[in-house]
């Protein structure tokens, strides 16, 4: 049994579906519940759950930024050249403009945030499972 299994029915915003709009840039499976995705404003914001091991691909925001406020489990956080980061609930991340980055569920962990993103997300190359498992170990 994993960790956090409480995580998957929602922390504090339910789960929402299963995210196959954007499956084709996350490894594992991953659940999406829009929270706000107003056209008159520039900045969206999503519930995204990720099951154990699941992590998006590397990305950048362009023109914008992302916020994210973890509600739930226990995830990693890493940008490209850094080390990665372990991240449980209550801890929040700000990846600016430009910069190359990645992030998802422990391997034996549920995991849930908040995102806060404006701009445009370009969406590149999936996480390998060394740079995983060298990040999480």
């Amino acid at each position: 049994m994993a960790k956090h299994e409480e995580v998957k029915n929602g922390v504090i915003f339910p789960v929402g579906e299963k995210n196959e709009a954007y499956a084709q840039f996350f490894v594992g499976q991953s659940y999406l519940k829009s929270l706000i995705a107003d056209p008159k404003v520039s900045v969206g914001v999503g519930n995204v759950t990720f099951e154990p091991g699941c992590r998006n691909n590397w990305h950048i925001h362009r023109d914008g930024f992302q916020f994210l406020l973890v509600t739930g489990g226990e995830g990693w956080y890493q940008e490209e050249g850094k080390p990665a980061q372990f991240l449980k609930a209550g801890d929040v991340i700000v990846t600016h403009d430009g910069v190359k980055h990645w992030h998802g569920a422990a391997k034996d962990s549920w995991f849930e945030h908040i995102a806060i993103t404006a701009g445009t997300p370009e969406w590149l190359e999936p996480v390998s499972d060394e740079v995983y498992e060298n990040a999480t170990n």
